[in-house]
């Protein structure tokens, strides 16, 4: 029975042992930060952007297509506004 309880105690102290500093792992931290940082900036520098011609035409179609969906929205509002009115005076 005593063997069960020494070795029960020797195997929470092996555990405390084992675990690490505050400080080694607040360095380990800054140091992940660190390499996610250093990757962020590798990636970076692949990125390429849209020249002003680009971001002109989409920008355009954008604006366009909104417009038309816009104009579709009011005219089924107006439409069915119209057929409320009608059912509903």
């Amino acid at each position: 029975m005593n063997k069960k309880k020494n070795s029960n105690q020797t195997k929470k102290q092996g555990k405390k042992q084992a675990s690490p500093s505050p400080a080694s792992s607040l360095r380990d931290k800054i140091n992940e930060f660190r390499t996610f940082l250093d990757e962020s900036k590798y990636e970076m520098k692949k990125v390429t952007y849209p020249g002003q011609k680009q971001t002109l035409t989409t920008c355009g179609s954008v604006l366009f297509i909104v417009t038309i969906i816009a104009i579709f929205l009011g005219v089924i509002d107006i439409f069915f506004a119209q057929i409320l009115e009608i059912f509903l005076p």
